[in-house]
C-alpha cells in the first residue's frame, strides 16, 4: 500500500510542476510579434510627426510646442558650450603648436640643407683654384675686352673652290700677324695665315684646312670646327654620350693652358647648331653647324689686334 501511495503522489507532483512551467513562459512567437507591432507603431508616429511638422502653419501647436522645447533647452545648450570652449580652446591651442613645430623643424631642415650646399659650393670652389693652380690654368683673352679692332676691306677673294682665303688691306703696319683673328659683324671668319706690311691673307673657317677648338655654350660641348657640306660648318670629335641640340651657340674656345695658346680667343661667336646625326658605326655625332658669317659676300671686316700682347 505504501508503494502504491508513492507512486501516485510522485505522478501528481510531475503534473503539476510541468502544468506551472507551461504558465511562467509565453510562446515566443507572440513576444516577437509584440516586438514587431510596437516598432511599426512608431515608426509610424514619427512619420506622421514629420508629415504634420511639415504641413502645418508656422504657427501651429506643434511649431509652438517645439519652440517651447527648445526654449527650455537653451539654457543646457549654452552650458554645454561654454563647458566646451575650454577644451576647444586648448584642442585649437595644441593643434597651433604643434603645427608650429613642425613648420620650425621643416625650415631647419632647409636650412641645414643650404648650409650643407654653401659649404660644398665653397669647397668645389677652393678646390678649382687649387687644381687651376696646379694645372697652371689660363682663361688666355677674351672677346672683345682684350682687342681692338682693325677696320678694313676685302680686296681679293678665293681663286678657287678648295682654297678659301682672300686679302684684306691691313698688314704689319696695323699691328696685324700671323694667326691674327679676323671678324665680321656676324662672327668669326678665319685667321691670318700671310701678313705684309700693308695687306694680309686670310684663311677661311670653309677652307679644308682649317680647325677652330669651340665650345658649345648651351651645353658646354667642346669640338673642333671644320669645313662641312653645303655651306655648312662641322663640329668634329663630339662624343656621342654629349648632349648637343639643334640651335645652340658655338663660340671659339679660347686658351685652355698657356703652354697650348691657340689662335682666337674665347667668346668669338660662330655660329649656330643646325643638325645633330648619330650613327652606329661613327665614333662621332655628325654636329652641322651654320655660320653667322657670309663667306660669298665678304667686304669690310676687322682684324683683333691684342690690345696687351703676352
Amino acid at each position: 500500500m505504501a508503494s502504491r501511495d508513492r507512486t501516485a503522489r510522485v505522478a501528481v507532483l510531475g503534473t503539476s510542476v510541468q502544468r506551472s512551467r507551461n504558465e511562467r513562459r509565453p510562446p515566443r512567437g507572440r513576444n516577437a510579434q509584440l516586438r514587431r507591432l510596437i516598432l511599426v507603431g512608431l515608426v509610424l508616429a514619427a512619420l506622421a510627426l514629420l508629415t504634420i511638422s511639415f504641413r502645418s502653419p508656422t504657427s501651429g501647436a506643434l511649431h509652438d510646442a517645439q519652440g517651447y522645447g527648445a526654449s527650455a533647452l537653451r539654457p543646457f545648450e549654452v552650458a554645454a558650450q561654454r563647458v566646451a570652449r575650454p577644451f576647444r580652446d586648448a584642442y585649437g591651442y595644441v593643434s597651433g603648436l604643434t603645427g608650429a613645430k613642425a613648420e620650425n623643424a621643416k625650415l631647419r631642415r632647409e636650412i641645414r640643407e643650404l648650409r650643407a650646399q654653401a659649404t660644398a659650393n665653397e669647397a668645389a670652389a677652393s678646390r678649382a683654384a687649387e687644381l687651376s693652380a696646379l694645372l697652371r690654368f689660363e682663361q688666355g683673352r677674351s672677346y672683345p675686352k682684350d682687342f681692338r679692332p682693325v677696320n678694313t676691306t676685302v680686296i681679293s677673294f678665293p681663286a678657287g673652290p678648295f682654297a678659301q682665303q682672300v686679302t684684306i688691306a691691313a698688314g704689319t703696319h696695323q699691328g696685324l700677324a700671323l694667326n691674327t683673328p679676323v671678324v665680321t659683324a656676324d662672327g668669326l671668319i678665319g685667321r691670318v695665315t700671310n701678313v705684309g706690311p700693308t695687306t694680309a691673307q686670310v684663311t677661311l673657317l670653309n677652307d679644308p684646312d682649317s680647325a677652330v677648338p669651340s665650345v658649345d655654350v648651351t651645353h658646354h660641348v667642346v669640338g673642333l670646327i671644320r669645313h662641312g657640306p653645303r655651306g655648312t660648318l662641322i663640329m668634329d670629335r663630339v662624343a656621342k654620350e654629349q648632349v648637343i641640340e639643334k640651335d645652340d651657340v658655338v663660340v671659339t674656345r679660347g686658351t685652355v693652358d698657356k703652354r697650348y695658346p691657340d689662335f682666337y680667343p674665347y667668346g668669338v661667336p660662330i655660329g649656330k647648331v643646325q643638325q645633330v646625326g648619330r650613327s652606329d658605326i661613327a665614333t662621332y655625332l655628325t654636329v652641322e653647324v651654320a655660320p653667322y658669317a657670309r663667306f660669298d659676300s665678304l667686304d669690310a671686316v676687322a682684324a683683333l689686334v691684342p690690345t696687351n700682347r703676352k
